[in-house]
C-alpha cells in the first residue's frame, strides 16, 4: 500500500530519515560519516537549508530541518 502524499506547509520543521539500501552499513567508518557530513553542509549552502540538528550512524541518518518561508 503506498503512503499518502506529504503536505507542504512553509516554515515547518521537518524530521527526515534515510536508511541505507538493504540496511547495509555503508557509513561504517568515521571517514565515510565525515564525508557525508561535508556533503550535507555543501547542500545546506547550495539550497539555503536551515539544519537544526543531524545524526549520522553507520546505516541511517536523521535530519531536523526548517524551511525558510521568506524564501518562497
Amino acid at each position: 500500500m503506498p503512503r499518502a502524499n506529504r503536505i507542504y506547509l512553509p516554515g515547518m520543521v521537518w524530521h527526515i530519515t534515510h536508511r541505507c539500501h538493504k540496511q547495509e552499513f555503508l557509513l561504517k567508518f568515521g571517514r565515510d560519516r565525515k564525508a557525508w557530513i561535508n556533503w550535507l553542509f555543501e547542500a545546506r549552502k547550495r539550497f539555503d537549508a536551515k539544519v537544526l540538528n543531524y545524526m549520522v550512524t553507520s546505516n541511517h541518518i536523521h535530519l531536523l530541518l526548517v524551511d525558510d518561508p521568506a524564501g518562497i
